[in-house]
Protein backbone atom coordinates (compact mmCIF):
# COMPACT_ATOMS: atom_id res chain seq x y z
CA UNK A 1 0.00 0.00 0.00
CA UNK A 2 1.80 2.85 -1.16
CA UNK A 3 1.12 6.91 0.01
CA UNK A 4 -0.30 9.18 -2.68
CA UNK A 5 2.07 11.87 -2.83
CA UNK A 6 0.39 14.76 -3.69
CA UNK A 7 -1.46 14.01 0.23
CA UNK A 8 -0.37 16.67 1.91
CA UNK A 9 0.67 15.82 6.12
CA UNK A 10 -2.40 16.35 8.11
CA UNK A 11 -2.92 18.78 10.59
CA UNK A 12 -3.08 15.98 13.30
CA UNK A 13 -1.28 12.41 13.55
CA UNK A 14 -3.79 11.57 16.28
CA UNK A 15 -3.87 10.04 13.85
CA UNK A 16 -35.02 -14.09 -4.30
CA UNK A 17 -36.44 -10.99 -4.42
CA UNK A 18 -34.42 -7.74 -4.41
CA UNK A 19 -35.28 -5.30 -1.32
CA UNK A 20 -35.27 -1.63 -2.45
CA UNK A 21 -32.85 0.51 -2.14
CA UNK A 22 -34.43 2.26 1.03
CA UNK A 23 -35.02 -0.77 2.50
CA UNK A 24 -31.30 -2.00 2.25
CA UNK A 25 -30.42 1.58 4.00
CA UNK A 26 -32.49 0.31 7.05
CA UNK A 27 -31.12 -2.51 7.49
CA UNK A 28 -28.02 -1.32 7.60
CA UNK A 29 -28.85 1.53 10.32
CA UNK A 30 -30.39 -1.73 12.18
CA UNK A 31 -27.52 -3.68 12.31
CA UNK A 32 -25.26 -0.81 12.91
CA UNK A 33 -27.57 0.22 15.97
CA UNK A 34 -27.29 -3.98 17.45
CA UNK A 35 -23.56 -3.31 17.56
CA UNK A 36 -21.39 -2.21 21.11
CA UNK A 37 -20.69 1.39 21.66
CA UNK A 38 -17.58 2.74 22.07
CA UNK A 39 -15.74 4.05 24.86
CA UNK A 40 -16.96 7.47 25.44
CA UNK A 41 -14.03 9.91 24.53
CA UNK A 42 -12.53 8.11 22.34
CA UNK A 43 -11.62 9.11 18.92
CA UNK A 44 -13.51 7.56 15.58
CA UNK A 45 -10.95 6.18 13.19
CA UNK A 46 -12.41 5.40 10.17
CA UNK A 47 -11.18 3.92 6.86
CA UNK A 48 -12.76 5.48 4.14
CA UNK A 49 -12.20 3.10 0.82
CA UNK A 50 -13.55 4.33 -2.82
CA UNK A 51 -13.50 2.54 -6.09
CA UNK A 52 -11.63 5.16 -8.15
CA UNK A 53 -11.77 3.18 -11.87
CA UNK A 54 -13.36 4.93 -14.42
CA UNK A 55 -16.98 3.44 -14.14
CA UNK A 56 -16.99 5.21 -10.53
CA UNK A 57 -16.59 9.09 -11.16
CA UNK A 58 -20.14 10.16 -10.78
CA UNK A 59 -20.00 8.98 -7.53
CA UNK A 60 -16.56 10.06 -6.80
CA UNK A 61 -17.62 13.58 -7.80
CA UNK A 62 -20.59 13.37 -5.24
CA UNK A 63 -18.28 11.99 -2.29
CA UNK A 64 -16.04 15.08 -2.65
CA UNK A 65 -18.91 17.02 -2.25
CA UNK A 66 -20.91 14.36 0.70
CA UNK A 67 -17.62 13.58 2.44
CA UNK A 68 -18.40 16.85 4.64
CA UNK A 69 -21.54 15.18 6.27
CA UNK A 70 -19.40 12.74 7.71
CA UNK A 71 -17.85 15.14 9.94
CA UNK A 72 -20.50 17.43 11.11
CA UNK A 73 -22.48 14.53 11.94
CA UNK A 74 -19.06 12.68 14.01
CA UNK A 75 -18.54 16.37 15.54
CA UNK A 76 -22.39 16.29 16.59
CA UNK A 77 -21.36 13.33 18.92
CA UNK A 78 -17.78 13.00 19.37
CA UNK A 79 -14.87 13.47 17.08
CA UNK A 80 -13.36 11.23 13.92
CA UNK A 81 -10.03 11.04 12.22
CA UNK A 82 -10.89 9.24 8.30
CA UNK A 83 -8.22 7.37 6.51
CA UNK A 84 -8.69 7.40 2.56
CA UNK A 85 -7.79 4.60 0.67
CA UNK A 86 -8.29 4.37 -3.02
CA UNK A 87 -7.62 2.40 -5.83
CA UNK A 88 -7.43 2.63 -9.58
CA UNK A 89 -5.52 2.68 -12.97
CA UNK A 90 -3.27 -0.57 -13.14
CA UNK A 91 -2.21 -1.90 -9.96
CA UNK A 92 -2.03 1.46 -7.83
CA UNK A 93 -3.96 1.47 -4.28
CA UNK A 94 -3.09 4.60 -2.74
CA UNK A 95 -3.64 5.66 1.44
CA UNK A 96 -3.75 9.20 2.88
CA UNK A 97 -2.64 9.70 6.57
CA UNK A 98 -5.45 10.04 9.19
CA UNK A 99 -7.03 13.60 8.55
CA UNK A 100 -9.35 15.12 11.22
CA UNK A 101 -10.39 18.51 8.50
CA UNK A 102 -12.87 18.15 6.26
CA UNK A 103 -11.74 20.62 4.21
CA UNK A 104 -8.25 19.28 3.70
CA UNK A 105 -10.20 15.76 2.99
CA UNK A 106 -11.86 18.27 0.12
CA UNK A 107 -8.42 19.34 -1.10
CA UNK A 108 -7.57 15.99 -1.72
CA UNK A 109 -10.36 14.36 -3.05
CA UNK A 110 -10.65 16.91 -5.43
CA UNK A 111 -7.20 16.14 -6.78
CA UNK A 112 -7.83 12.61 -7.54
CA UNK A 113 -9.26 11.48 -11.29
CA UNK A 114 -10.58 8.10 -11.89
CA UNK A 115 -8.76 6.27 -13.92
CA UNK A 116 -9.49 2.33 -15.78
CA UNK A 117 -8.67 -0.40 -14.25
CA UNK A 118 -10.17 -3.79 -11.62
CA UNK A 119 -10.91 -3.48 -8.57
CA UNK A 120 -8.32 -3.99 -5.48
CA UNK A 121 -11.03 -4.61 -2.76
CA UNK A 122 -8.48 -7.12 -1.63
CA UNK A 123 -5.38 -4.10 -1.02
CA UNK A 124 -8.63 -2.28 1.12
CA UNK A 125 -8.88 -5.35 3.59
CA UNK A 126 -5.09 -5.40 4.24
CA UNK A 127 -4.14 -2.07 4.46
CA UNK A 128 -7.44 -1.74 7.20
CA UNK A 129 -5.73 -4.72 9.19
CA UNK A 130 -3.14 -3.45 9.02
CA UNK A 131 -3.20 0.06 10.30
CA UNK A 132 -6.04 -1.84 12.84
CA UNK A 133 -2.98 -3.97 14.51
CA UNK A 134 -0.82 -0.43 14.13
CA UNK A 135 -3.17 2.03 15.48
CA UNK A 136 -6.81 0.69 15.64
CA UNK A 137 -9.83 1.18 13.63
CA UNK A 138 -13.50 1.19 14.81
CA UNK A 139 -14.86 0.52 10.91
CA UNK A 140 -14.18 0.93 7.44
CA UNK A 141 -16.73 1.92 4.52
CA UNK A 142 -16.54 0.89 0.76
CA UNK A 143 -18.00 2.33 -1.71
CA UNK A 144 -17.93 0.25 -5.07
CA UNK A 145 -20.13 -1.21 -7.91
CA UNK A 146 -17.76 -4.25 -8.97
CA UNK A 147 -15.82 -7.03 -7.69
CA UNK A 148 -13.04 -8.62 -10.02
CA UNK A 149 -11.35 -10.42 -7.71
CA UNK A 150 -11.24 -13.90 -6.43
CA UNK A 151 -13.64 -14.04 -3.49
CA UNK A 152 -12.05 -16.71 -1.29
CA UNK A 153 -9.29 -14.63 -0.91
CA UNK A 154 -11.44 -11.48 0.13
CA UNK A 155 -13.22 -14.01 2.58
CA UNK A 156 -9.84 -14.60 4.27
CA UNK A 157 -8.91 -11.36 4.62
CA UNK A 158 -12.16 -10.01 5.82
CA UNK A 159 -12.41 -13.15 8.36
CA UNK A 160 -9.74 -11.33 9.74
CA UNK A 161 -10.73 -8.11 10.37
CA UNK A 162 -13.47 -9.92 11.59
CA UNK A 163 -11.15 -11.21 14.43
CA UNK A 164 -10.01 -7.90 14.92
CA UNK A 165 -13.47 -6.16 15.77
CA UNK A 166 -13.44 -3.90 12.40
CA UNK A 167 -16.72 -4.06 11.06
CA UNK A 168 -16.65 -3.58 7.11
CA UNK A 169 -19.98 -1.41 5.59
CA UNK A 170 -20.00 -2.47 2.05
CA UNK A 171 -22.37 0.15 0.20
CA UNK A 172 -22.64 -1.06 -3.75
CA UNK A 173 -23.88 0.81 -6.26
CA UNK A 174 -26.09 -0.45 -8.69
CA UNK A 175 -27.19 -4.24 -8.96
CA UNK A 176 -23.71 -6.06 -10.42
CA UNK A 177 -24.77 -9.44 -8.79
CA UNK A 178 -21.07 -10.66 -7.95
CA UNK A 179 -20.48 -8.10 -6.68
CA UNK A 180 -23.27 -7.95 -4.48
CA UNK A 181 -22.60 -11.90 -3.41
CA UNK A 182 -19.12 -10.94 -2.00
CA UNK A 183 -20.15 -7.83 -0.76
CA UNK A 184 -22.89 -9.20 1.59
CA UNK A 185 -19.82 -11.68 2.85
CA UNK A 186 -17.53 -9.21 3.42
CA UNK A 187 -20.11 -7.96 5.72
CA UNK A 188 -21.36 -10.96 7.13
CA UNK A 189 -17.54 -11.86 7.88
CA UNK A 190 -16.79 -8.42 9.77
CA UNK A 191 -20.00 -8.27 11.32
CA UNK A 192 -20.43 -5.36 9.38
CA UNK A 193 -23.63 -4.57 6.85
CA UNK A 194 -24.14 -4.71 3.41
CA UNK A 195 -26.29 -1.92 1.95
CA UNK A 196 -27.13 -0.91 -1.82
CA UNK A 197 -27.54 2.62 -3.13
CA UNK A 198 -29.39 3.97 -6.30
CA UNK A 199 -26.94 4.58 -9.18
CA UNK A 200 -26.71 8.57 -8.66
CA UNK A 201 -28.42 8.85 -5.26
CA UNK A 202 -27.27 11.50 -3.39
CA UNK A 203 -29.36 11.27 -0.94
CA UNK A 204 -29.30 7.46 -0.14
CA UNK A 205 -25.44 8.03 -0.31
CA UNK A 206 -25.49 10.71 2.06
CA UNK A 207 -27.57 8.98 4.71
CA UNK A 208 -25.33 6.11 4.61
CA UNK A 209 -22.33 8.41 5.20
CA UNK A 210 -23.90 9.86 7.96
CA UNK A 211 -24.56 6.75 9.65
CA UNK A 212 -21.69 5.34 9.39
CA UNK A 213 -19.78 8.19 10.85
CA UNK A 214 -21.91 8.45 13.89
CA UNK A 215 -21.39 4.76 14.47
CA UNK A 216 -17.34 5.01 14.24
CA UNK A 217 -17.33 8.48 16.72
CA UNK A 218 -19.92 7.25 18.61
CA UNK A 219 -21.17 3.76 18.43
CA UNK A 220 -24.98 2.69 18.59
CA UNK A 221 -26.02 4.97 21.08
CA UNK A 222 -24.94 7.91 18.54
CA UNK A 223 -26.89 6.28 15.95
CA UNK A 224 -30.04 5.71 17.78
CA UNK A 225 -30.00 9.33 18.79
CA UNK A 226 -29.04 10.18 15.03
CA UNK A 227 -32.39 8.14 13.90
CA UNK A 228 -34.26 10.76 16.37
CA UNK A 229 -33.10 13.99 15.31
CA UNK A 230 -32.41 13.36 11.65
CA UNK A 231 -35.22 13.40 9.32
CA UNK A 232 -33.99 10.92 7.28
CA UNK A 233 -32.82 8.32 9.90
CA UNK A 234 -36.24 8.65 11.55
CA UNK A 235 -37.59 7.79 8.12
CA UNK A 236 -35.41 4.45 8.49
CA UNK A 237 -36.42 3.33 11.69
CA UNK A 238 -40.32 3.76 10.41
CA UNK A 239 -39.19 0.81 7.82
CA UNK A 240 -37.66 -1.03 10.36
CA UNK A 241 -40.56 -1.64 12.79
Amino acid sequence: MSRDPTISKPATDTLTTKPSASADIAAFVAKARAMSPHAAGARGRLVFALDATMSRQPTWDMACTLQADMFREAAAVGSLDIRLVYFRGLSECRASNWISDTAQLARLMARIACEGGQTQIGKVLSETRREAVASGVRALVFVGDAMEESVDDLCAKAGELGLLKVPVFMFQEGHDGIAEQAFREIARLTGGAWCRFDPGAAAQLRELLRAVAAYAAGGREALMRLSKTAPGAAKLLEQMK
